[in-house]
C-alpha cells in the first residue's frame, strides 16, 4: 500500500532548527574549546586508573563461602595463603641439610616482612600436612603466606618483596605463584595488551574510515569522538574506584565500546549530513534535519545499547556490575559527543567535511546519483523474492552454529588465564601435576561455636566418610571456632567436587560450618547468577520492547528485534565453547584451555552483544521506518532502508570487529574469549542476520509488521520518536511485488 506523506523528505526544503539544533550549533567554537579542556581534565582525573582496579570480583559478596573466607582469613590467616614460594632444589632433595636450612631461613625471612602473616612451609609442617606441600618427585616444596589488605595493597606488597625471594639462594630456585602473583600478574598484562590493541585498532580503524567516507577530514571526526569517550569514561571509572571496586577488565570493554560505538554514531550521523549536503542544503539546514533524523537514531541505540549493559548490575559479582559501569559511561559519553561536539564541527567544517579525498588517485569516477547501495537494493530485493528460503535457512545455520554451546562447562578463572610462560601460571602447573591431591581446589569448613574434641572428631569421621573425599585435615582449633581441610578426589571444580560441597553443607554438626574453597566458590557464583538471570533477561527485553516500540510504532516490531538479536548471538557462543572450553585452535589461538568456560563470561557477552545487535538494528529499523511514513509502501521500505544502511552497518560492523579482534589478541585468556567472541557476534549479526533474516521476515510479515491496536498508536502518537517528520493521513493502495 502507499501513503503519501505531506511532510517534506529531508533535503527538499530548508527546516526550521529546532531548539536542540540552535543550542549545540549557536557557538561551535566555544563547544569544542570546553570539550576541549573537559577532555584534558580527564586525562588527568583518569591517569593510574588501572593501578586501582581489581583483577577479581568472580564471587558473590553475600554467599557462604564467601563469609567463610573472610572469617578464615581474620581468624586463621594460614588456612588461606595467597602466596606461594615454590623451592626447587634442582637435583637434589628438598630433605638435605643444606637445601632444608636455606629454606627455613627464606620461611623466616617471609614471616618478617610487612604485610605478610600465616607463613608456613613444609619444612615446618606438622608431620600430616608436610606431604601436600612436597611435590611427588621430592625435587619441589613449598613455603606458603597470606599477604594482607586489600587488592590494590596486596599487589604493592608483592611488588616490594617479590624482587628478594624470586631467583637463585644457594642450592635452591625459588619461583612465585599463588593467587595474589596470579592476579597481580593478570593485571599488568592486561594494561601491556590494552596499549597494544589501542597500537593495532587506531591506525587501521583509521584507513578503514578513509575508505568508507573517501575524505581524511570526515575520518578523523569519529575518532575523535571516540578519544573523548574513552577519555571521560577513563575518569569516570577512576572516580568510582574511591566507592566501590571495580574490575581491570572493564578496560578492555571501555576502550572497545568507547572507540566501536563513537564510531558508529558518528558513521550515521556524518554520513546523513553529507547526504543532505549533496541535496542542496546549507551546512546548518544539513545539520539540523541530520539531529531530526539520524540524531534521534543514535540516541535511541544509545539507550538500547545503555539497557542491555544495565542489566548486569542486577547481579552481585564486582566483575559483572564493572563493565555496567563503564559500559554505560562510555555509551552515554560515546552518545553525548556525538549529538553535541560532532554537529560543532560539522558547522565549522561546512563542505570542508569532504576534503582531502584519498581515494581520487584510484577512483576511476564517480558514483552516478542514486547508484549508492545498488548492490544492498539488490540483495534485498533477491531475500524477499526467496523469504521463506531465506528465512529458514539462515536460521537453521545460526542454531546449527550453536549447538555447541549445550555442552558448556562452567569453572572459574585460574592462572590457565595467562599465557603458559607466565611465572605464576608455571607455579599452579607444578602443583597441579607434581604435588599431591588438588593443589588449590581443596575445600575449608570453617566451624563456629563451642565444642568438644570428641565432637570434633566425630565430625572429621563423618566428612572424611563422604564418597568423593580424599583426605580431612584438621580441626585447627582457636577460641570457638576451628576448620577442616578436605581434599576431593578428583579436579577442584569439576561435577564431584561441586555435589561435595552440598553434601558437607548439608552434613549435620553440633556447630555452625560453612564451606568455602574453589568448588564452593563456583556452586555460590553460579547459584547468584541463575537466581538473578531471569530479572535481567526480563529487564532487557521489556525496555528493549519499550524503546523499539517508540521508535517504530509497531507491536510485531519490538518482539522481531529482540528474538532475532537473541538468534544472532548462537554463533558466538556456540564457537566459545568449541574453541575455549573445548581447546580447538588453542594452538593458532596460543590460549591453555581449562575445559570450562568461567561462569560471568556468558553473562557478559550476551549483555554486550545483545546491545551491539540493536545498536544495528536501530540503525536498519529507523530507515526503514522513515521511508515507510514516506510512501506506505512496505517492501519498498525495506529495500530502500536495507540500500541506505546496508553498507553503513557493514562498515561499521568491521571496524568494531577490528577493535574487538585487537582486544582478543591478548594474552589473557578471557579477554581474548571476550573480543574475538564478540566480534564474531557483531560479523553475524550485520552480514547475516541484518542482510538476510530481518528483509526475509519483514517480508513474509507484509504490512502486518506495523500493526499496533489503537490505544498503542495514540501513545506513540503522543510519545514515540522517529527519523524524518510524521506522516500524514493519506489516500491507500495496493502495491505487488519487491
Amino acid at each position: 500500500m502507499t501513503r503519501v506523506n505531506k511532510a517534506p523528505h529531508p533535503g527538499d526544503g530548508p527546516p526550521r532548527p529546532g531548539g536542540w539544533t540552535r543550542f549545540v550549533t549557536a557557538r561551535p567554537r566555544l563547544s569544542l574549546l570546553v570539550a576541549l579542556v573537559l577532555t584534558a581534565l580527564a586525562v588527568v582525573a583518569g591517569s593510574g586508573v588501572a593501578d586501582r582496579l581489581g583483577s577479581g570480583g568472580w564471587e558473590d559478596p553475600a554467599a557462604e563461602s564467601t563469609y567463610a573466607t573472610k572469617a578464615l582469613e581474620r581468624q586463621f590467616p594460614g588456612s588461606q595463603p595467597n602466596l606461594l614460594l615454590l623451592v626447587d632444589s634442582g637435583r637434589a632433595s628438598v630433605d638435605t641439610p643444606a637445601v632444608a636450612a636455606r629454606a627455613r631461613e627464606l620461611t623466616r625471612q617471609l614471616a618478617a616482612e610487612k604485610g605478610v602473616t600465616g607463613v608456613g612451609s613444609y619444612w615446618q609442617a606438622a608431620p600430616s600436612a608436610a606431604p601436600a606441600l612436597r611435590a611427588k618427585d621430592g625435587h619441589e616444596a613449598l613455603i606458603a603466606a597470606r599477604i594482607t589488605g586489600d587488592e590494590n595493597a596486596m599487589g604493592r606488597t608483592l611488588d616490594r618483596i617479590a624482587p628478594r625471594y624470586r631467583g637463585t639462594h644457594g642450592p635452591v630456585q625459588v619461583r612465585i605463584g599463588g593467587i595474589v602473583a596470579v592476579r597481580h600478574e593478570m593485571q599488568t598484562i592486561i594494561k601491556e595488551d590494552l596499549t597494544r590493541a589501542e597500537m593495532i585498532a587506531l591506525p587501521i580503524t583509521l584507513v578503514l574510515l578513509v575508505m568508507v567516507f573517501d575524505s581524511a577530514v570526515a575520518a578523523l571526526l569519529p575518532l575523535g569522538i571516540g578519544i573523548v569517550a574513552i577519555l571521560g569514561t577513563n575518569a569516570v571509572l577512576r572516580g568510582l574506584t574511591s566507592f566501590t571496586d571495580v574490575s581491570v577488565f572493564a578496560l578492555n570493554l571501555t576502550t572497545a565500546l568507547g572507540l566501536g560505538l563513537a564510531i558508529d554514531y558518528a558513521l550515521f550521523i556524518v554520513r546523513r549530513y553529507r547526504e543532505e549536503l549533496s541535496a542542496g542544503a546549507d551546512p546548518l539546514t544539513a545539520v539540523a534535519t541530520t539531529l531530526r533524523t539520524a540524531g534521534r537514531t543514535v540516541l535511541f541505540s544509545a539507550l538500547t545499547v545503555a539497557v542491555s549493559l544495565a542489566a548486569m548490575m542486577v547481579f552481585p559479582q564486582y566483575f559483572l556490575r564493572s563493565f555496567a559501569y563503564a559500559g554505560i559511561a562510555v555509551v552515554l559519553l560515546a552518545a553525548a559527543a556525538a549529538l553535541i561536539l560532532l554537529p560543532a564541527a560539522l558547522i565549522l567544517l561546512g563542505h570542508r567535511v569532504n576534503s582531502l579525498d584519498l581515494r581520487r588517485l584510484v577512483r576511476r569516477a564517480p558514483k552516478a546519483d542514486g547508484a549508492e547501495g545498488t548492490a544492498w537494493a539488490r540483495t534485498a530485493s533477491l531475500v524477499m523474492r526467496r523469504a521463506p528460503l531465506f528465512a529458514l535457512g539462515t536460521t537453521a545455520l545460526l542454531v546449527l552454529l550453536g549447538l555447541p554451546f549445550l555442552g558448556v562447562k562452567f569453572g572459574t578463572a585460574d592462572d590457565r588465564q595467562l599465557p603458559s610462560g607466565a611465572e605464576s601460571h608455571v607455579v599452579q602447573q607444578h602443583l597441579r601435576d607434581g604435588f599431591p591431591g588438588s593443589p588449590g581446589g581443596g575445600l575449608e569448613i570453617l566451624a563456629e561455636g563451642r565444642a568438644t574434641d570428641a565432637q570434633y572428631a566425630a565430625y572429621k569421621q563423618r566428612v572424611a566418610a563422604l564418597s568423593e573425599v580424599d583426605r580431612v585435615d584438621g580441626p585447627l582449633v582457636k577460641g570457638d571456632s576451628a576448620y577442616f581441610t578436605v581434599q576431593p578426589k578428583g579436579e577442584s571444580v569439576d561435577t564431584a567436587a561441586q555435589s561435595l560441597v552440598g553434601d558437607l553443607r548439608s552434613l549435620k554438626a553440633p556447630f555452625a560450618t560453612k564451606v568455602t574453597g574453589t568448588a564452593a566458590v563456583l556452586v555460590d557464583s553460579k547459584h547468584a547468577i541463575g537466581e538473578r538471570l531471569p530479572w535481567a533477561g526480563a529487564f532487557i527485553a521489556i525496555v528493549t520492547l519499550l524503546l523499539v516500540f517508540l521508535l517504530t510504532g509497531s507491536v510485531l516490531i519490538p518482539l522481531q528485534a529482540v528474538v532475532l538479536n537473541a538468534l544472532s548471538l548462537t554463533a558466538m557462543f556456540g564457537a566459545v565453547v568449541w574453541v575455549f572450553q573445548d581447546g580447538h585452535l588453542s594452538g593458532a589461538l596460543g590460549f591453555t584451555s581449562p575445559g570450562s568456560i568461567e561462569t560471568t563470561l556468558p553473562v557478559l557477552m550476551f549483555c554486550v552483544a545483545f546491545g551491539l545487535s540493536m545498536d544495528y538494528g536501530v540503525f536498519l529499523l529507523s530507515r526503514i521506518k522513515e521511508e515507510y511514513d514516506r510512501t506506505g509502501d512496505h517492501n519498498e521500505a525495506v529495500r530502500h532502508g536495507l540500500q541506505r544502511t546496508g553498507g553503513l552497518i557493514t562498515a561499521a560492523a568491521v571496524i568494531l570487529a577490528v577493535v574487538m579482534v585487537a582486544i582478543g589478541t591478548s594474552r589473557v585468556t578471557n579477554t581474548k574469549m571476550l573480543g574475538l567472541g564478540i566480534a564474531l557476534a557483531v560479523l553475524m549479526d550485520a552480514m547475516v542476520v541484518r542482510s538476510l533474516l530481518v528483509p526475509a521476515i519483514m517480508r513474509l510479515t507484509g504490512r502486518a509488521t506495523w500493526w499496533a491496536p489503537a490505544p498503542l498508536r495514540r501513545f506513540h502518537q503522543r510519545f514515540g520518536l522517529s527519523e524524518g517528520e510524521p506522516a500524514a493521513p493519506a489516500e491507500v493502495k495496493e502495491t505487488a511485488g519487491v
